[in-house]
């Protein structure tokens, strides 16, 4: 065996380092994390909300992205232009519950409820639902463990870098 002097600064440097991320930079990072995926879930549900023609010319409704069953792609309506419940999106709130983010997204318009779930009509028909946030909170889901990876290995190089 060989003898030797060992220097623990660098050491203890680094531990000062993981010690201040763990205390304070850990909880601001998942703040941050879940008002960047807030953020990506508003955007998403906007983009999917259709907005009303009431002008009396014929529409197609384009308003959901993807190959759904449940679409309206190709409905004729006639109208004019809303655009109502697509700006009545908004973020009311982000809590966090224990290890938990909740993240709560509300559309205050008295007929989104409709608009997302579907709706029985006067004759007794059914008009099928769009869907727009619960496909966006399903695609947000999908793609939250890329996002939070890529953001945690930028921050981790931050803290780590010498």
């Amino acid at each position: 065996m060989s003898k030797g002097k060992i220097d623990y600064k660098e050491f203890k440097i680094f531990a000062d380092k993981i010690q201040k991320f763990t205390d304070t930079d850990a909880s601001k990072f998942a703040k941050e994390c879940a008002k960047e995926l807030s953020q990506r879930l508003l955007a998403e549900v906007v983009l999917r909300t259709p907005v009303g023609d009431y002008s009396g010319n014929d529409y197609t409704c384009n308003a959901r992205k993807g190959g759904d069953s449940r679409t309206h792609k190709g409905n004729k309506v006639t109208g004019k232009q809303g655009g109502t419940l697509r700006r009545g999106w908004s973020i009311k709130s982000i809590s966090k519950k224990g290890n938990i983010f909740e993240i709560e997204i509300i559309n205050p318009v008295e007929y989104s409820s409709y608009v997302e779930s579907g709706h029985r009509t006067k004759n007794g028909g059914w008009v099928e639902g769009h869907f727009m946030l619960k496909i966006s909170c399903d695609e947000v889901a999908q793609t939250t463990p890329k996002i939070l990876e890529v953001k945690l290995n930028k921050m981790l190089k931050e803290v780590f870098k010498c």
